[in-house]
């Protein structure tokens, strides 16, 4: 927000500070003015979300506190499981213990099961001022892993680049990047050097709202950065346990700052882009709990000469419970003069933003058409007039998984291949096509399906899509250029891309693959050009490791391609197939054909359907509007019950059959189950107050809102008069920044006045984003503190996907342009 004055109006707040000293709360955590500190709530160390947690001056500045192996764990190392957590006399006190068999598979996954067996307590209490954690052991530490084991607490390194820091009789800086020194442990492994050890760390003390000290009673700290060895680490303070110890084995004194009075300044969320004259327009104010003063919001408008008041009134309170905040509402929707506009409130004036029937006409679902949908291209070299984003990579796509392995990143392999082919013979068709998945380079069938569809039934449903043509894409060239039309629509083009790479799985394997992913941690882990990740040589096990031909080596690292029977997925790709035969028939006849015979066949074969039946619909409708086949429209007719029970999964795909099933009774019971469905949609809105269906998680909730919108609008364009389009917007408005948490940005990069701009994609080693990509969004950091940190390694907020994420945001915004430019 833009400062108008000076100071805040920080006098009147000053009456709702909270005690000096920390007490345990009902909702389970340690606070006091300004300052929250949880234990154990969140269980996600992998993405630095977990153990001890400070949360100071509304920024989450620590977390992770807990027993770890290894100085700077990363993201596959071994974790504890938490085995209880019990909140008595005020003391929490959790039970963990290593290692976690959960994080243990076989196969391909790089991480060791320890023979270390340990269980222990982490006990955290309130003294004062300070939080003091004990960690008691319940037997001592074998003597090989002393050394090994110790408490860690991880400082989040964006919001201390620059800042001060000292430990001991030591002084330093935060660095923006790790530098070296490194160096070899006694096994070999590159380790950090720590910055300095000492019995006590001030972090921040030049800033009265980060400074946290940290004092050890029990030995020695280490300050640490975990960037060093993890491109996604943290900085880290770490006390490693005694040899010999057991009870009070580490105990720290946690000592958060906190400002005497502090409030969390109100935040006003409003969408980034701005509004349509027709529409609702509300923008929600976030309050400190505490605040309970009534202060008027104007909105103005902006004009060359100024700006003028146009509307000035107290916002109304919301009436509900939703996380640690309170909420008020500025309801500004008769005001339907196009023009530039922002809200005042409390002495600050947000960003400028439009209401203009032409507000999501564009600068709003482009990019995602012109820059995001390329980059993830595959197989393919992408360019931007004056950028290369990647070459054309994974040519030696792709070899055949072993039987009965389980890879790290969650695919498995059955007993049976599923296929005609042995473990490591190449299955061609696969070197062609299909779109990276967010920020790693795998395929998976739902995500490529998923897609498909939704590009597809964008292109049926969006007049705007059918001659948008800002991208060259030559795909006997393997070649794409951003901003050179090559004279065909580019949705045309991108629904092409992924069909090739299904349709080409399909033809060599019989059937959809599971998925398409490196063999390697390394290559999965690597950031950058994917063009990198393999020698684009197909793998022959018969040549020296060092050996190559014009065509194949003798090195491994060629991606694996994994199958499954899972019925869900297999009508998802069905659905897509349909669809994109129907799409591409005039385009690529032969390839739109071959599309529609591999979905009839694959609607035909046997398989377990007791599990996917939505998807079964989908497929099913995608084929009777393809092929207008009896066999189709007999089986939806005969599914009637079952649709009608699950309306609220298969009402957004049927009602594209609907008028042509020609079937009054269907129709009827569809039309009345879809009312009923609605009434429980809107007495849901209440529960939040953003209109919008949102239960925060661990992960952000952006990609099922946007999902939530895109199934209003299909539901809104079959059913006009049961289904408003109110919902579908909120969820728009939602991804554009109305929605919980002070940094109110867009979800989707690059769009609106402020954006995610680190985001979790190929180029976050960067700290950039990829215009049009749409990030997960704001999370729940438990139990009630939301979050959208500005930073790109934390995948639960930042990442980029494939199978809807983008593509529902570009559905949601030319929606809004449709309808509301219709009515």
């Amino acid at each position: 927000m833009i400062r108008l004055f000076s100071l805040l109006l920080l006098a009147p707040l000053a009456a709702f500070a909270q005690p000096a000293d920390f007490a345990l709360t009902e909702r389970g955590y340690f606070e006091r003015e300004g300052v929250s500190v949880m234990a154990f709530q969140d269980f996600y160390p992998d993405s630095h979300q977990g153990g001890i947690t400070v949360v100071q001056h509304g920024i989450r500045i620590a977390a992770n506190g807990d027993l770890r192996l290894g100085a700077t764990p990363g993201q596959w190392d071994p974790v504890p499981k938490q085995d209880s957590r019990e909140e008595a006399s005020g003391e929490i006190v959790t039970r963990l213990s290593y290692p976690d068999p959960g994080k243990n598979r076989r196969g391909f996954n790089p991480i060791e099961y320890p023979d270390l067996e340990m269980g222990y307590a982490v006990r955290a209490r309130a003294e004062g001022d300070a939080i003091v954690v004990t960690v008691d052991l319940d037997t001592p530490l074998p003597t090989e892993y002393v050394g090994q084991v110790g408490f860690i607490l991880e400082l989040f390194p964006v919001d201390l680049f620059g800042k001060s820091w000292m430990l001991g009789d030591a002084r330093g800086q935060f660095p923006r990047q790790p530098n070296g020194p490194t160096a070899r442990s006694a096994s070999g492994e590159a380790e950090a050097i720590p910055f300095a050890r000492g019995r006590s760390l001030t972090v921040a003390p030049e800033t009265d709202d980060l400074r946290l000290t940290i004092e050890s009673r029990t030995g020695e700290l280490a300050l640490l950065d975990g960037r060093t060895l993890h491109n996604n680490g943290w900085f880290i303070v770490r006390e490693t346990v005694p040899a010999g110890a057991t009870s009070g084995a580490i105990e720290w004194t946690i000592r958060p700052h906190a400002i005497p009075g502090w409030v969390r300044p109100p935040v006003v969320q409003v969408s980034q882009v701005g509004y349509h004259p027709a529409q609702r327009k509300t923008a929600v104010i976030e309050h400190d709990a505490r605040d309970t003063e009534s202060t008027p919001a104007r909105l103005v408008r902006i004009t060359a000469s100024g700006a003028e008041t146009i509307r000035e009134a107290t916002p109304e309170a919301w009436d509900g419970d939703f996380l640690r905040y309170d909420y008020r509402l500025f309801d500004f929707s008769d005001v339907t003069q196009p023009g530039l506009y922002a809200i005042e409130y409390r002495g600050e004036r947000t960003h400028a933003f439009q209401i203009s029937p032409e507000v999501y006409a564009r600068d709003v679902w482009q990019p995602t058409v012109d820059y995001f949908l390329p980059v993830q291209m595959c197989h393919m070299r992408v360019e931007d007039p004056y950028r290369l984003w990647h070459g054309a990579c994974h040519l030696d796509d792709a070899r055949m998984a072993p039987a009965d392995s389980n890879h790290f990143d969650g695919y498995v392999q059955g007993a049976e291949l599923l296929a005609p082919f042995e473990h490591n013979d190449r299955v061609p068709g696969l070197d062609v096509g299909g779109w990276h998945d967010a920020g790693d380079d795998d395929l998976r069938i739902e995500s490529q399906a998923d897609e498909v569809w939704v590009l597809a039934s964008a292109y049926e449903a969006f007049d705007a899509l059918r001659d948008y043509d800002d991208t060259t894409i030559r795909q006997q060239d393997r070649f794409v250029k951003i901003h050179q039309p090559d004279g065909v629509p580019d949705l045309l083009q991108q629904i092409e891309h992924g069909t090739m790479n299904i349709v080409g799985g399909v033809r060599s394997l019989g059937r959809f693959y599971r998925g398409v992913i490196v063999p390697t941690l390394e290559q999965y882990r690597m950031i950058g050009d994917f063009a990198g990740s393999t020698d684009n040589l197909a793998y022959d096990p018969d040549l020296a490791p060092e050996a190559r031909t014009a065509t194949a080596s003798g090195v491994a690292d060629d991606r694996m391609v994994f199958t499954e029977q899972n019925a869900g997925h297999e009508y998802k790709g069905i659905a897509a197939l349909a669809i994109a035969a129907r799409v591409l028939a005039e385009y690529n006849p032969p390839l739109a054909r071959e599309a529609r015979e591999a979905a009839e066949r694959l609607w035909a074969a046997p398989r377990d359907d007791s599990r996917g039946f939505a998807d079964k619909v989908a497929a099913g409708v995608e084929l009777f509007l393809t092929t207008g086949g009896d066999r189709y429209r007999q089986w939806l007719l005969a599914s009637q019950d079952q649709i009608v029970a699950q309306i609220g999964r298969t009402g957004w795909t049927v009602g594209r059959a609907v008028p042509r099933l020609g079937d009054a009774g269907f129709e009827r019971a569809v039309r009345q189950a879809v009312a009923s469905d609605f009434s429980a949609t809107a007495e849901a809105q209440r529960s939040t107050p953003y209109g919008v269906p949102y239960e925060p998680n661990i992960w952000g909730a952006g990609w099922d809102i946007q999902a939530f919108g895109v199934r209003q609008y299909f539901l809104h364009r079959a059913f006009p008069e049961t289904v408003s389009a109110e919902y579908m917007l909120n969820a728009l408005n939602f991804i554009l920044g109305v929605h919980p948490g002070a940094n109110t940005a867009s979800f989707a990069s690059g769009v609106g006045a402020h954006s995610v701009e680190r985001g979790y994609g190929l180029n976050r080693a960067d700290y950039a984003y990829i215009p049009g990509g749409v990030a997960s969004g704001t999370a729940l950091i438990r139990p009630d503190f939301p979050e959208l940190k500005d930073f790109p390694y934390l995948w639960q907020q930042a990442e980029y996907v494939m199978g809807g994420g983008a593509t529902h945001f570009m559905v949601l915004a030319l929606a809004a342009d449709q309808i509301l430019n219709a009515e």
